[in-house]
C-alpha cells in the first residue's frame, strides 16, 4: 500500500498546533482500514522523518436526530496522532 493511500490529510486545528509546538506531535486523518504500522511507514516515507510513536483514535458514525427522528448520519473517521523523534519536524505552512 502506498503512503498516499493511507494518509488523507493533516488536521490543522488549535489543539493540534499546540501539540505540534509542545510535544512535537502531529495529527492526520487516515483511511479507516489503516493500522499503526502502516501510518508510521507512510509518515516516514512522505515527510522523511523518524517516528517515535503512533496513537489512533476512531469516531464511529452518529445519527443526526431532530425531535426524536433520524434525519441523516454524520460519517465516522479515523485519525492518527504521530509523535516525532527529537529534532524532527514537519512543516505544513511555515513562512506563509
Amino acid at each position: 500500500m502506498d503512503w498516499t493511500d493511507v494518509l488523507l490529510k493533516p488536521i490543522l486545528t488549535e489543539k493540534t498546533t499546540m501539540l505540534k509546538d509542545s510535544v512535537n506531535q502531529v495529527a492526520f486523518l487516515v483511511q479507516p482500514g489503516a493500522n499503526q504500522l502502516e501510518v508510521r511507514e507512510a509518515v516516514e516515507k512522505a515527510f522523511d522523518v523518524k517516528v517515535k510513536s503512533v496513537n489512533i483514535v476512531r469516531r464511529k458514525p452518529l445519527n443526526r436526530e431532530r425531535q426524536g427522528r433520524v434525519i441523516g448520519r454524520k460519517s465516522g473517521f479515523k485519525k492518527a496522532y504521530v509523535m516525532l523523534e527529537e529534532g524532527e519536524k514537519i512543516e505544513f505552512f511555515e513562512g506563509v
